[in-house]
């Protein structure tokens, strides 16, 4: 199953991304698993410098901004395959 994790401390910023992701898989009806990742040792373990960030089965799609929408849908669709 593939692995979506929203990566940041539990800012504003944060929550907009987790309540976009959820929003996308719920609509697409998605078959992933969606993780928070808030630990400050973990977000710097993964490399993450700027949140909000997400990761895709660990990748790191985007870090600082939350994407658009129809960018979010294409990244979690092609993962969900």
């Amino acid at each position: 199953m593939t692995q979506v994790q929203v990566i940041g401390p539990g800012c504003s910023n944060c929550q907009k991304l987790e309540s976009l992701c959820r929003e996308v898989i719920d609509e697409e009806e998605l078959q992933v698993n969606l993780e928070k990742v808030e630990e400050m040792d973990k977000i710097t373990e993964m490399g993450v410098m700027l949140t909000p960030a997400l990761a895709i089965d660990g990748e790191i799609k985007v870090s600082g901004k939350i994407p658009v929408k129809s960018t979010l849908k294409n990244w979690l669709r092609q993962a969900a395959v």
